[in-house]
């Protein structure tokens, strides 16, 4: 009788705490996307918001960025003058000049670094992969690069500093590619040699195809870093080539843009629409060179 006495009372407590669990995550999930928003909105949209406001200022409106709307919209005006006084068709060249020539080298090294790397499956090629994916982790050091490049005759040129971005971002590459490889199946490549194709045929028949996915991701991201570079910039080729973060900030330190933060702004828009427009067309390709390699 006393089991019988307590088991409803048990019974009772036990609904309640499910509904008071369930409750709560009902509550929680409704919550959910109100709180994702209002992260994006205080932490990307507040920020670009004052950048794409501030662009189109006068210089006495822009002297404290805020949220506030311009009175009048200097946009034409303020884009006119950052393309005249702040070098920027300049700067434009010099940037692809070095960054489509870094992205297709990393990209095909890299790629064909991960193939063996993939197939390899020996304690002295786990060491090497160790030791080709430890850059993502280990600074470069910026001194020895500089001094280097003038014993090799490379410092200040284009050449120099798209061999130092391959060596930065070379990790980044197997990092991403090696693990897509380990997905796609041995026989596909074992066919191709059976019908007599050689590794670099292999290798361009078969995997790199399927690498189309992770090698967009890993462009994307590369460009970004490569487009967005000064401080290894201002090492290398400080003063010798135009490139349009490292002309953004030779012409704010000295002085051309103090205080013109409209200016400031507004260049750095321009500077920002090419890899926008990229990266608008190329999202999906993105997402799925990120998610392929869980998906297989």
């Amino acid at each position: 009788m006393i089991s019988q006495t307590a088991h409803p009372s048990a019974l009772t407590r036990s609904r309640t705490t499910r509904w008071t669990a369930g409750g709560r995550t009902g509550t929680w999930r409704t919550l959910q996307p109100v709180v994702a928003l209002l992260a994006v909105v205080v932490l990307i949209g507040m920020p670009l918001w004052i950048v794409v406001v501030t662009a189109g200022k006068t210089q006495a409106e822009a002297l404290n960025p805020n949220l506030a709307l311009p009175t009048t919209w200097q946009y034409l005006e303020n884009f006119s003058a950052v393309w005249d006084q702040g070098r920027l068709p300049a700067g434009f060249f010099g940037s692809l000049l070095i960054m489509v020539p870094a992205v297709i080298g990393v990209l095909v090294l890299g790629s064909l670094a991960s193939w063996v790397l993939a197939r390899r499956t020996t304690r002295g090629y786990a060491v090497l992969y160790a030791l080709a994916i430890s850059g993502i982790v280990l600074p470069p050091a910026v001194v020895t690069i500089v001094l280097l490049l003038r014993q090799l005759g490379l410092a200040g040129t284009a050449v120099g500093m798209i061999g130092v971005y391959m060596g930065m971002y070379m990790s980044t590459v197997i990092f991403f590619v090696t693990g897509f490889v380990r997905t796609i199946p041995h026989e596909l490549e074992e066919a191709a040699r059976v019908d007599g194709a050689g590794p670099l045929r292999v290798f361009g028949t078969i995997i790199l195809p399927l690498l189309v996915p992770v090698l967009s991701t890993a462009t994307i991201l590369i460009c970004l870093y490569v487009w967005n570079d000064v401080f290894y910039a201002f090492f290398v080729v400080g003063g010798r080539l135009d490139t349009l973060p490292l002309n953004l900030f030779q012409v704010a330190s000295a002085g051309l843009y103090l205080d013109n933060w409209h200016l400031i702004f507004a260049y750095v828009i321009l500077m920002s629409l090419p890899l926008l427009v990229v990266f608008i067309v190329a999202q999906r390709k993105i997402i799925s060179g990120i998610t392929s390699g869980a998906v297989k």
